[in-house]
């Protein structure tokens, strides 16, 4: 008897999370079980050098609700993509692993099965936030924030971390994205934005349990290139 069509489908990148996997996909499986959602957790694995991929692998073996993909180069975007389209559930959302924040989920969830939002995004810079990272990476998502607004008219507060949304109504916005890796999301965000989906922004509280997988100076010139790409290709080409 094959197992049921899970109704949420969680997308979590993941990249040389070799020390938190394991406890993390735990953790999330526990707190989401008082929920009693039919439920799966996507695990886009991408590129990493460590033991993440065989952590991975043992996880979806033991848990039937994980399932494990692998892009095969360090990318968050291609794989965040990727975990979005192979997702199963009507609604699913989008979270890192260092979060995994099933009140967010909740809460999300309620909008959407109330039909007020269509897209719901979890804000780390909106009124009633906590952003407790550094005070250099609360100052970048703001620069970030900024230049999103300047270049490409972006009307919310923030684009990357925590989503939720109705998989029928986004995935034509997922498939139209040109760009991957840190900016996939925002342009995913963007474009919602543009197409008049019911976008809702809500406060969360993000807290940096391990430093980031990747350098925020590496990140720079990457982003400043998509960010580039991404004008042109809506304010130039529409």
């Amino acid at each position: 008897m094959s197992a049921p069509v899970p109704r949420i489908s969680i997308v979590i990148p993941v990249y040389n999370e070799e020390a938190i996997l394991h406890a993390a996909v735990v953790d999330l499986r526990e707190r989401l079980a008082p929920l009693g959602w039919q439920w799966e957790v996507i695990l886009a694995e991408n590129g990493s050098r460590d033991r993440t991929v065989e952590i991975a692998g043992q996880l979806a073996a033991r848990y039937p609700e994980v399932r494990t993909l692998s892009t095969g180069e360090p990318n968050y975007g291609k794989a965040l993509r990727r975990g979005i389209l192979e997702a199963r559930g009507e609604l699913v959302l989008c979270d890192e692993i260092d979060l995994c924040d099933t009140d967010f989920h909740r809460r999300a969830v309620e909008l959407l099965d109330a039909g007020e939002a269509d897209l719901v995004i979890g804000s780390k810079l909106i009124g009633g936030a906590e952003d407790e990272r550094p005070l250099l990476r609360h100052a970048a998502s703001l620069f970030y924030t900024g230049l999103l607004r300047v270049l490409l008219g972006f009307q919310g507060t923030d684009t990357h971390g925590l989503k939720a949304f109705r998989r029928a109504t986004l995935v034509p916005l997922v498939e139209a994205c040109v760009v991957d890796r840190d900016v996939f999301a925002s342009e995913f965000v963007i474009r919602a934005y543009r197409a008049n989906v019911r976008v809702v922004e809500i406060p969360v509280r993000v807290i940096e349990k391990r430093p980031p997988s990747i350098n925020l100076f590496k990140r720079v010139p990457n982003v400043l290139k998509s960010v580039a790409r991404l004008t042109w290709a809506i304010r130039v080409r529409g």
